[in-house]
């Protein structure tokens, strides 16, 4: 295995491994993480007194939010980016924190409310040296291979 600087994002050039695939990664990981959103978001209509029905986009969006934040701050990544073996690393090549974290989400959230920014971002995903989203870029974090 292969470790990661703990000073900084490894050159994409120099590992290039701990990039390959990230993007089509994170699709899969994507998808994985809209079905676990939307099987809690099921679980927690009942404890709403089904009144969640009524503003579902919105229970959607803060069940996908916490579940999104919680998981990002506790491992770096989200259960579908466990599944595909990638994290998310800060730019000094630590796992994200908590506020980190909270500071990713609230990007993510951000970009599926225009939805050409995340057009922009996935398509900044396919074309940056390190496979970075505009939330990434923003915040100097990106995906990488786990490593261990």
């Amino acid at each position: 295995m292969y470790a990661l600087s703990p000073t900084m994002l490894p050159d994409p050039d120099l590992r290039p491994e701990l990039y390959d695939d990230t993007p089509s990664k994170r699709a899969m990981a994507w998808v994985v993480d809209v079905v676990i959103t939307s099987a809690a978001t099921l679980i927690v209509i009942p404890f709403t007194a089904f009144t969640g029905l009524f503003f579902l986009p919105l229970l959607y969006a803060v069940v996908g939010f916490c579940y999104r934040w919680a998981t990002l701050a506790r491992g770096s990544a989200t259960w579908g980016m466990r599944l595909m073996s990638i994290e998310i690393r800060r730019a000094d090549g630590e796992h994200l924190d908590a506020g980190t974290a909270w500071l990713h989400t609230a990007g993510y959230a951000l970009s599926w409310i225009a939805a050409p920014v995340q057009i922009v971002s996935a398509a900044m995903m396919c074309g940056t040296p390190r496979r970075q989203g505009l939330t990434d870029l923003v915040l100097g974090t990106a995906a990488v291979n786990r490593t261990g």
